[in-house]
Formats: structure tokens, sequence, C-alpha cells
């Protein structure tokens, strides 16, 4: 059976990222795709595991040999999805998740429809605020551009299938796992793998 492709956007400072770690950790059945970036990165993340970090000469390379499955420029900074990653993932059967950005993810959408598409959103646009403000990784002008485009990045949770309000870590991390367990245990995705009488089957053993 193939892999599902699960991807999970949000505004900057939704938290999606957190969540995702601490899911990554506890499954181990459950692959991750490493996004391209052109940007700097942070003293935290490690290159080759939050993000692989190539110059704009390297970005555009793949691009042009179609390596993105999506990619985006984002707050000045270039950000791609492997196609190659998820393809890897899917045909061996393992399921993937996908840490995008709305852009990334209304992308990703036209290519794959048979992918779950997971909105994680802060309590309030007020507490968005305050968690941008908190993370003290924006200068002035740059914070202004990320709160203003998440006004409209709020506005596209009506394209997606599941939302994830994400007031509480522990609990938004059971929220993710359970939108995977049930979408693994679709009749639809079961069926179109094993066939409608895969029930009247006998077992070997």
């Amino acid at each position: 059976m193939k892999g599902i492709v699960f991807v999970i956007s949000g505004p900057s400072g939704a938290g999606k990222t957190s969540i995702l770690k601490v899911v990554l950790e506890a499954n181990s059945d459950l692959d991750f795709s490493v996004s391209y970036t052109t940007r700097k990165s942070r003293p935290t993340e490690v290159d080759g595991k939050d993000y692989i970090f190539v110059t704009q000469d390297e970005f555009r390379r793949l691009r042009e040999e179609e390596e993105f499955l999506e990619w985006a420029k984002v707050h000045g900074n270039h950000y791609g999805t492997s196609r190659t990653q998820v393809r890897k993932s899917v045909d061996s059967g393992r399921d993937i998740l996908l840490d995008v950005d709305i852009q990334g993810a209304m992308s990703v959408m036209r290519e794959l429809t048979d992918a779950v598409y997971i909105f994680v959103a802060p309590p309030s646009y007020g507490e968005l605020v305050k968690r941008l403000e908190a993370r003290g990784t924006e200068n002035t002008e740059s914070l202004k551009v990320r709160l203003e485009d998440a006004k409209w990045e709020l506005e596209q949770v009506k394209h997606f299938q599941y939302l994830v309000v994400n007031d509480n870590l522990n609990h938004s991390v059971n929220q993710l796992e359970a939108i995977i367990t049930a979408a693994r245990l679709r009749v639809d995705r079961i069926v179109k793998e094993k066939g409608e009488r895969f029930l009247f089957e006998e077992k070997t053993t």
C-alpha cells in the first residue's frame, strides 16, 4: 500500500513546527520532507534536518530541473519541497509529513489531489502577534510583513480538510495524530489498494 502525504500548513507563528517535532519523535513510522530554502539558518537549526540550506543559484538549478513539488518566495526567501523525497516515501509505503507555507500548500493541492491537508492556526490573531514578537527572530519591518501576510493566510483555511487550533501543544499533537490515524483507516483508501472484497479473502498463515 502506498504511503499518504500529509500537508501541514499555517501562518508563521502558529506553532506547526513544534507540533510536528513532537509527532515525529513519537512516531517512527512517519517520514518528514525536509524543505530546501535560501534563507540563512537560525542558531538552533541543523542543515539537512530542519531545512536544506542552499544558495540562490543552487535553488534556481533545482527548480529548472523540476525537482520541486512546490516552491514559493516567502518574506524574501525561497522555499521548495523535494519531489524526490516525497515520491520515495510514498512508493515505499511510508507516510510523509510536509511542513509548508500557505502558498506552498495551495500549489501542492493542484498536484496531489489525494493528499491530506491540515491547517494549523493560532487561537487568535492577537495571540499570533504575541508569539511572533516573543520569538525575536524578526526586525520591525519583517515582523510587519509577516503579520500582514498572516491576515490573508488565515483566510485560506477554507481550502483545507482539517483544522488544528494550537492553543495547547499536547492537545494539538493529539489532534494531529488522530487525523493521521483517521486518514489511514479511510475505507476508500483501503479499497483502492486492496479491492472491494478484501475482507472476504481467506487469510494464509
